[in-house]
């Protein structure tokens, strides 16, 4: 069975740091392909960063230059390290993993961002 289970997160103020993670199982995770989304009240979920087996990430660019994903495979977990956080960013984070066609999520984890 798979599960994401994610930590991290909390308030912060304009400009500063956070770091989300997700502990992947039930799952081979090295050769998986996790993404890390985002969602206000009332607006479609929205793709933050993506990482494959490779290890190369890829980002929205709401986020490039200030966002860095990151996996490590002896511990099952994707990293999602926030930086230059703004008001903007704020919404609830989900870890997302697509396996043989079906989408498995976090239980994702609010970030605030403000003053």
């Amino acid at each position: 069975q798979v599960q994401l289970v994610e930590s991290g997160g909390g308030l912060v103020r304009p400009g500063g740091s956070l770091r989300l993670a997700c502990t992947a199982s039930g799952v081979i995770f090295s050769i998986e392909t996790f993404a890390w989304y985002r969602q206000t009240p009332g607006k479609e979920r929205e793709y933050v960063a993506g990482i494959g087996p490779g290890a190369f990430g890829s980002y929205d660019g709401s986020v490039k230059g200030r966002f860095t994903i990151s996996r490590d495979n002896d511990k099952n977990t994707v990293y999602l390290e926030m930086n230059i956080l703004k008001p903007e960013d704020t919404a609830v984070y989900y870890c997302h993993l697509r396996k043989f066609g079906d989408d498995y999520w976090g239980q994702g984890n609010q970030v605030t961002v403000s003053s």
